[in-house]
């Protein structure tokens, strides 16, 4: 199901055009289920029946919003991947940024950026390259022996990053 998330309840205008425009793609897809929700039930949903969600799309705003809000319920924004998808391309960056206010210091959480990077792996067909790495990373979480401090451990950055490494069966 593809669920389109809005406010045209309050947003009327540009709310109202996303929903026109989701409406009529929706029709060259009759196979797939379509609804639309306020942006506040999405939020009530995601926290209180996550499952119930499958495809969502919004405008740009109430993304941003929700993506932080979903990195909060896994563990925080150091475990978020994320990916902008088009035809024939993707680009595919840690929903964090750069977390310059940490720059240098060897402790940043890579595992969004890893995240990010299988999602593009995945995208170009390379399936069996990103499940090894996959496995490797949540071998080491769960492990939970070379975590960052933001997810509960005390290993730098080239720690966990070399742990996962060493796990990777080539």
């Amino acid at each position: 199901m593809v669920t389109a998330v809005h406010k045209a309840s309050v947003m009327k205008l540009s709310d109202g055009l996303f929903l026109s425009c989701t409406q009529e793609v929706a029709k060259n897809y009759p196979d797939i289920r379509y609804e639309e929700m306020l942006i506040d039930n999405a939020a009530s949903y995601l926290v209180s029946n996550p499952g119930r969600m499958d495809v969502m799309v919004m405008p740009n705003l109430y993304g941003d919003i929700v993506s932080d809000l979903c990195a909060g319920l896994i563990g925080g924004l150091g475990l978020t991947p994320s990916g902008n998808m088009g035809k024939g391309c993707m680009m595919a960056e840690a929903v964090h940024g750069t977390a310059p206010d940490i720059q240098g210091m060897d402790m940043a959480n890579p595992t969004a950026l890893l995240m990010s990077a299988l999602m593009m792996l995945r995208s170009m067909d390379l399936h069996d390259t990103a499940d090894k790495i996959a496995k490797a990373t949540y071998t080491v979480l769960k492990e939970a022996k070379y975590t960052t401090k933001d997810i509960g451990g005390n290993s730098s950055c080239s720690d966990y990053t070399k742990a996962i490494i060493d796990r990777i069966d080539v």
